[in-house]
This record gives C-alpha cells, structure tokens and sequence, in this order.
C-alpha cells in the first residue's frame, strides 16, 4: 500500500493507515453531502427564489444559537465521542426529513427548513472533520497529505451527483435522502477507525503549546471560540478571508439559481440538473487534487496557495464585466468551486495546523461556520439591494474585482504569518 500511494503522494510508512482512514472518511461525508446537494438547490427554487435572502439569513441566526451548544459539547466531552454523536445527530435529521417529504408534509415549508438545515449541515460536518485532520497531522504533514485527503472528499463528491442524477427521476428525490443516511453512518465508521489508527502519527501536538490531554473534553467556556477569533489577528485575518470566500461565492450562487429557475419547472428535472454541475465541479477538482495541490502546496507554502482562489474569482469577475452571459456564469462557478475545493481550502487547512488544539474546533467552527453563514446572510441582502437598483451583473463583478484582489494580499500575508508560526522542521 506505501508503494502505491507513494507514487502519487508523499506519505511515509507509518502514516498510510491514518491516511486511508482519513480519505474515506472524508469520502463518504461528502457522498452523503452530495446527494443532499441538488435536493437543496432544487427546494431553494421551491420555496422561492425571492425568499434566497430570507433563508441565508436564517442560516446565520441558527449558526448563531448552535455556537453555545457546540462550544459545551466540545468541552466536556473527548474527541472520540463528540465526532460521532454529532454527526449520528445529522443522520437523524435525514431521516426526519425523509418522513416529512414521503408523507408531502407541509411540503413548502419543510423545503424552507431542509434548506437552512443542509446548509448548517455542509459546514459543520466539514468543519469538524478538518479540525479533526489539523489535530492528528501535523504543520508539515498536512502540507504533503491535505491534498491527497481532499482528494477523498472530491471523489465523494463525485460519487454523490453520480448517484443523484442517476436516481432523481427514477426514485424520487425523498429516496435520496435514504442513501444520503447510510453513507453518513459509513463515514461515521470511518472517523472511528480513523481514531484507532491517530497513535502512530506524530501530530502538531508536540510542536504547540500544552493542551488537555486527547482522551479528555477541551474545558473552557461555550464562547471561547469568538474571543479567541477577537483576540487573536492571526485567526481573525482567516475569518476575513472566509468572509470574502462567502461575500464572492454567494454572488454567484444567486445567479445560478435564476438560471437553473428558467430551465424547468419539474422538481426532479431540477434536481438532476444541479447533480450534473456538481458532477462537472468534481471531476475537474479530483484530476486537480490527485496531481497538483500536494506539490503546490509544499513548493510555494500554504499563502500562495490559498490565494489561488482569489485570482480565479478576481479573473472571473472580470470576465463577467466584460461578458455578462449566463454560459459565463456556469463556466466561472465550476472553474472558482474546483479551484477552492482542489487548492485554495487544502491550503486554508493547513493554516489551523499551527493553532492550539482549543483553537482548531472552538475557533475554527465560528470561522468555518458563523462566519461564513454570516457572509451568506450580508452578502445576499446586498446583492439583492444591487439587483433592486438596477445595477446590471457587469456592473456588479466589474465593483467586486478589486474586493477580490484584496481578498489575494490577504492570503499572501496569511501564509507568510503561518511560516513565522511553524516550527523548523528536523
């Protein structure tokens, strides 16, 4: 097995356990995502496209009410519990979900909730699985592994609109839900061998500072987690950075919705479409991810890399300025989500490896989660406020290009701050 995996990543002998754990870990999380994925899509037409603000806006205030919930289960319980009681939590929400919409119940409103949920979803079980990877590997071995790790995600993300653009239509898009459960139950699996096999990695622990022992709760308050990103600019600058992911990211979305809205008015034929970008998005991402992020990463450090994205989106505004078409607009949402999932959020990963253990679940979820979510809720209401002044979409991305070239020198600072952070290398 080292042999083969070191032709395409530079693993050492006694970390391919973990690895393998770890890629299909993260493998089935987004399998599971990814089936979900479209059906959110397809409800966020459901429930109207003028109702986008409204739901990114109730995202953010459920972010907000988990924050103290997440912040004392982390501190009291260890890893090893925590990690599979709050995702066995999620496969309970699927399967709530699956009665509500088998059973056409309060259909219009169940669309509104499922939305919030997934999105809720979508960064919280992503969020504690990279927190769980910035605890077990160290500064330097995530930037040789994150790649090949992500690469995991990405063929998950390849598996699920597979699965979804296959079955949509043939079994309805409530029975996706079903299969969305059982691969979470599989990844739950995974992150418990993943736990077995953490003894024979040498993690950042030994390079920070003391922490609570890994077999113990963190300790701390529920609000820990937003002093530290107050306190701390290091943490803060990465929190600006997912703002700006978010502010860009959310611009385009909006666009893809009043796309995909005019191609079809069947909830399935929606569905099955919103599989196909994603099935796009992922095979451009895992080609990337397999050959290019590992060596990417190690070659020019984790700064350049996360502000590959930034120049993607700094390019791809510009594009739009010069050519407002909606072919544009697909083009530049495959091109910017393969960018960000192949390069740009290894990278940002890899930034947590340097932070104390505290940090990367408490802090990181604000980040990872609130913040973000927050970015969703303004930057909606914005774009709207834009739209409803008549401001045309050249318009738009021609404003937001020099936001995302501040957006590329915030990432470069961010990689020369995380080298002052990493220990030298023996």
């Amino acid at each position: 097995m080292h042999r083969w995996l070191a032709r395409v990543v530079a693993v050492r002998p006694e970390e391919v356990r973990a690895l393998c754990w770890s890629f299909a870990y993260f493998f089935f999380l987004l399998a599971a995502y990814y089936v979900l994925r479209p059906v959110r899509d397809e409800m966020g037409i459901a429930g109207g496209i003028r109702n986008l603000p409204w739901l990114f806006t109730a995202t953010f205030f459920v972010m907000l009410a988990v924050v103290p919930v997440f912040g004392a289960i982390v501190a009291r319980l260890p890893r090893r519990r925590f990690i599979p009681l709050v995702y066995h939590f999620f496969t309970a929400n699927i399967l709530i979900f699956w009665l509500l919409l088998t059973f056409n119940i309060a259909l219009a409103d169940t669309a509104r909730v499922f939305f919030v949920w997934i999105s809720v979803f979508n960064l919280f079980a992503v969020s504690v699985f990279w927190s769980f990877m910035a605890d077990l590997y160290a500064s330097e071995q995530g930037k040789r592994l994150f790649g090949f790790i992500a690469a995991g995600g990405s063929a998950g993300a390849l598996l699920g609109p597979l699965i979804a653009v296959g079955l949509a239509e043939a079994i309805g898009r409530a029975n996706l839900l079903l299969i969305a459960a059982l691969l979470m139950e599989i990844a739950i699996l995974c992150a418990m061998r993943l736990e077995s096999a953490a003894g024979a990695l040498k993690t950042a622990e030994s390079s920070a500072a003391p922490t609570a022992p890994r077999d113990a709760g963190l300790g701390g308050s529920w609000i820990a987690g937003l002093v530290m990103v107050l306190r701390s600019p290091y943490l803060a600058g990465i929190a600006l950075w997912v703002a700006l992911l978010s502010l860009a990211g959310t611009f385009l979305y909006f666009q893809q919705a009043n796309i995909v809205a005019g191609l079809s008015a069947d909830p399935n034929k929606r569905t099955a479409i919103f599989a196909q970008i994603d099935l796009a998005v992922s095979l451009l991402t895992i080609i990337v991810q397999f050959v290019v992020t590992g060596k990417l990463i190690r070659r020019f450090g984790a700064g350049p890399a996360a502000a590959f994205l930034p120049l993607v989106f700094a390019l791809g505004f510009l594009t739009l300025a010069l050519t407002p078409m909606l072919w544009v607009v697909i083009a530049f949402q495959a091109t910017q989500r393969a960018a960000n999932f192949a390069i740009s959020n290894p990278a940002r990963e890899v930034l947590f490896t340097v932070v104390e253990r505290e940090e990367k679940y408490k802090a990181k979820y604000v980040i990872d989660n609130v913040v973000f979510r927050g970015g969703d809720a303004v930057s909606g209401w914005l774009f709207h406020a834009l739209r409803g002044l008549g401001l045309e979409l050249g318009t738009i991305s021609l404003a937001t290009v020099p936001v995302a070239a501040g957006w590329l020198v915030l990432a470069l600072a961010l990689g020369r701050a995380h080298e002052r952070r990493t220990p030298e290398e023996t």
